[in-house]
């Protein structure tokens, strides 16, 4: 019973999944839904902003605090949580831009700043970045403000290099899936590993708004004309059924360690 206890207490310290080829696919693909959901939601089923910033922001705090409840490691809980905190980081660029007009040139820095200070503070208080420490309450509620704050940056990141300074969809996805595979390359040769992991969880947002810009938008818009609809279906489809794997395969490791 007292081994039991120890793994009970062990298994509370994970509270984030592990960095593999999986996690990074489905950040993307989160990355993406939360630019065409958000698109969806607002324009295509006429909610408006004001209504589905109030919706998303409802259920994100559920989901947040579902997450920050849990002892252990949830896929669904988590990736469920992060599809949020992408639409609504969305959202947030959104209003800065559409709602107030704040040029992106002027909103991306602004959050670049403020991402720069939670990872200040965090370090100050923690004296670490690394997600394999996310080991408290406190810690955790850093990481869920870097990672909005990057989503929302991500987002004006990407309409930035797409729209304003005229990449296109194709081009913008092109270029900051580059600049991810650099970072992958920086890594593999010695780079920091928190560092080099943090960029590239930057730079799969504003590559997801790219891509997602890329699927649904009219060809006539340099799109391929997918729309939102069924480019956020397909997308969450494939969320659900990598994280359902995930999500069975940790209850059968929990169970495994019970048996044993």
């Amino acid at each position: 019973m007292n081994d039991l206890r120890r793994d009970a207490s062990a298994d509370w310290l994970i509270k984030v999944p592990q960095i593999t080829l999986a996690f990074w696919v489905v950040k993307i693909l989160c990355t993406t839904v939360g630019e065409t959901a958000a698109d969806y939601l607002t324009i295509d089923a006429g909610l408006g902003h004001g209504l589905t910033r109030t919706l998303m922001g409802t259920l994100l705090a559920a989901a947040l605090i579902a997450q920050l409840r849990t002892y252990r490691y949830t896929p669904w809980i988590y990736w469920l949580t992060v599809v949020l905190v992408s639409i609504v980081g969305t959202q947030i660029t959104d209003l800065l831009t559409d709602g107030l007009g704040v040029p992106l040139t002027i909103s991306t820095p602004i959050f670049a700043v403020v991402l720069a200070l939670i990872f200040a503070a965090w370090w100050h208080v923690e004296r670490t970045l690394s997600i394999h420490d996310i080991k408290t309450p406190r810690r955790e509620l850093f990481y869920w403000a870097a990672i909005l704050c990057t989503f929302a940056m991500g987002t004006a990141a990407g309409d930035l290099a797409t729209e304003a300074l005229h990449l296109g969809f194709a081009r913008g996805a092109a270029a900051f899936g580059t600049l991810i595979a650099l970072t992958w390359l920086a890594w593999r040769l010695g780079g920091n590993a928190v560092l080099t992991f943090w960029i590239a969880y930057i730079l799969t947002r504003p590559f997801g708004a790219a891509l997602g810009d890329l699927l649904t938008q009219a060809k006539a818009a340099g799109g391929l004309g997918m729309g939102a609809l069924w480019t956020s279906t397909l997308f969450l489809t494939v969320i659900v059924l990598l994280v359902g794997i995930e999500q069975y395969g940790a209850g059968d490791r929990r169970i495994t360690r019970l048996m044993n």
